[in-house]
């Protein structure tokens, strides 16, 4: 075993984690320091080649990585299932080894908790298919989860204020998440903010790249069957449809076409040492299509990395990223909570991905914005049993806000949340998340096979 801790290289879910890999093709070699790009069939930036050290440290050949997964929330009850991935990387002598994390992946979950949530996917992912521009994406994915939270549509409802009656009688109207579920979500309004929802879906991307891999269009369709329900007892989802101010109950078929535009400069998508990820990405949902529903959504998003204090730290990377998301027309209510960006989608605000430190899809309008902010400081790495791991630190701050419309856009819509993480680069291509953050109305713990961005 070889364990280093500091300066190395020249650059270089609460829950209880178990983890196991199979190194099919270890292989061995040693990086090419050199661009050799006569042998590629086209060109691509040097920005986007890995660096020296990951280069040193990507597995060849084709291997597993995988995390059986136990988790413990308040919403979802204890977890337990897996999720992991099959990469195949090629050789050294591919010429694509040196600008790509893998040149296929296979991710698949199975999870399922004492509360009934159920949850299976696969996801294929090919770069440069056949060794031409296009890339193919294709993710197949079944979810049954009756855990759910909504706290209403507009910005307007969903940023008020936890409020319940404490012991003494004392009207609360600005409370933490622990009090409300203990002091309010009792009786008839046990089930108050939640609801149930069966959904399976397909979708299936195409992306062509244009000047040297830094610009990528994207073309995608979605279908999906989904059936949305509520409990016994008082429900603030079924107040609102049965109102006429929300839509999305009961069972309907939604079909969306989705079309993208990307600038990338990453180096290494899993988990950037350097570069600019910017896109543009639209979703258009039509009656004349097959769907329940019209509706549109338009979502940007940007993310940057750069390495800071080089000099002091070989691997301190600044991490950030701003995006902003508008839904129109009709569309029904869960659509609101979700995102479509090109590499899958991002759901909340709140949760893992946006507001750590809120419940998931604490907040609803028709403009969602979220930033994220992470320092990422590799402090150490180790070899065991021919896997590759890398440490991170990673202290995080996270804001975000919803509007019913532009004109109303101000900061008194923003929330925040700060927390700490820690990551673990297993084979440079999976990344290990652990984060807990926390508000001023929650605090959570996360585990996550992936950077939140």
């Amino acid at each position: 075993m070889n364990f280093s801790v500091g300066h190395y290289g020249q650059r270089s879910k609460s829950g209880v984690l178990l983890f196991l890999s199979l190194g099919l093709f270890p292989g061995a070699g040693h990086t090419q320091e050199k661009r050799d790009s006569t042998k590629l069939p086209f060109a691509i930036a040097d920005e986007k080649r890995l660096d020296n050290e990951d280069l040193r440290n990507k597995k060849e050949g084709s291997y597993l990585t995988g995390a059986p997964d136990f988790s413990s929330d308040p919403v979802n009850g204890i977890g337990y299932g897996g999720e992991g991935s099959i990469f195949l990387d090629g050789k050294r002598s591919d010429p694509f080894f040196q600008y790509t994390a893998y040149r296929m992946r296979i991710d698949f979950v199975a999870f399922n908790t004492t509360k009934s949530q159920r949850e299976f996917s696969v996801k294929l992912d090919i770069p440069y298919i056949f060794d031409t521009k296009w890339r193919l994406r294709v993710e197949g994915a079944y979810e049954a989860n009756p855990n759910l939270l909504y706290f209403g549509q507009t910005a307007k409802e969903s940023l008020q204020g936890l409020s319940y009656l404490s012991p003494s009688g004392t009207l609360v109207t600005d409370g933490r998440y622990s009090d409300y579920e203990k002091y309010f979500l009792v009786g008839p309004n046990q089930f108050y903010n939640n609801y149930f929802k069966r959904e399976g879906v397909l979708n299936v991307t195409l992306e062509r790249s244009f000047f040297e891999s830094k610009l990528r269009s994207i073309l995608g369709f979605e279908v999906g069957q989904v059936n949305m329900s509520v409990f016994s007892g008082n429900s603030l989802l079924r107040d609102d449809s049965e109102a006429g101010r929300v839509l999305g109950l009961r069972n309907q078929f939604v079909t969306i076409s989705q079309v993208g535009l990307t600038y990338d400069t990453r180096d290494l998508e899993p988990d950037p040492s350097h570069g600019v990820m910017i896109e543009i990405a639209n979703e258009l949902s039509l009656k004349a299509l097959g769907s329940t529903y019209d509706f549109d959504k338009v979502f940007f998003h940007a993310n940057y990395y750069q390495g800071i204090l080089s000099s002091v730290f070989p691997k301190l990377i600044f991490a950030g990223r701003i995006g902003i998301g508008y839904t129109g027309l009709n569309a029904p209510f869960y659509e609101y909570q979700d995102e479509w960006s090109t590499e899958g989608s991002i759901e909340g605000l709140g949760g893992p991905l946006t507001l750590r430190g809120y419940k998931q899809s604490r907040f609803l309008g028709r403009i969602m914005n979220f930033d994220n902010f992470e320092l990422r400081w590799r402090f150490a790495q180790t070899n065991i049993f021919k896997q590759h791991l890398a440490f991170s630190a990673v202290p995080l701050m996270d804001i975000g806000g919803v509007w019913d419309q532009f004109s109303r856009l101000d900061f008194n819509n923003l929330r925040y949340s700060e927390g700490m993480g820690l990551r673990i680069a297993w084979n440079v291509n999976t990344i290990l998340r652990f984060d807990y953050a926390w508000s001023k109305e929650d605090a959570q713990f996360f585990f996550n096979l992936a950077q939140a961005f």
